[in-house]
């Protein structure tokens, strides 16, 4: 019992760690770029600490970590090769900027809305 305390303790530690790597968004377009990112190389977690945390952002982060996960290998893969192209960034106000983007693999179209919230920027999907 003792080793099984030990090995879930360092597991969670491991865990909690690398959340706590990620550096905090200088500004819109930062925390913009860091979470398209994340969501290009399937980094989920790390796409979550640049999102506004409500449960419509985690459902539909979650919606879109389960579209990845269900694209075969090459279709990942080419994601994770993908370029973000910023096409706008327009400032609404001084906390509430929105970026238009595609991706150099399905070069689909995007809007993404970034918000400053108690002194961090983070994306917030239930705004789309």
């Amino acid at each position: 019992m003792k080793r099984f305390v030990l090995i879930v303790m360092v597991l969670l530690s491991a865990c909690n760690g690398k959340q706590q790597d990620y550096r905090k968004a200088e500004d819109a377009l930062d925390a913009g770029r860091e979470y398209i990112n994340a969501c290009l190389l399937g980094d989920f977690l790390k796409a979550s600490f640049y999102s506004v945390v409500n449960d419509k952002n985690t459902e539909l982060l979650k919606e879109l970590e389960k579209s990845y996960r269900l694209k075969d290998k090459e279709g990942r893969q080419q994601f994770r090769t993908a370029s973000i192209n910023i096409s706008e960034v327009k400032d609404l106000n001084d906390s509430i900027t929105e970026i238009h983007y595609s991706n150099s693999f399905d070069k689909q179209p995007h809007t993404l809305q970034v918000l400053k919230q108690n002194n961090n920027w983070l994306v917030d999907l239930s705004k789309n």
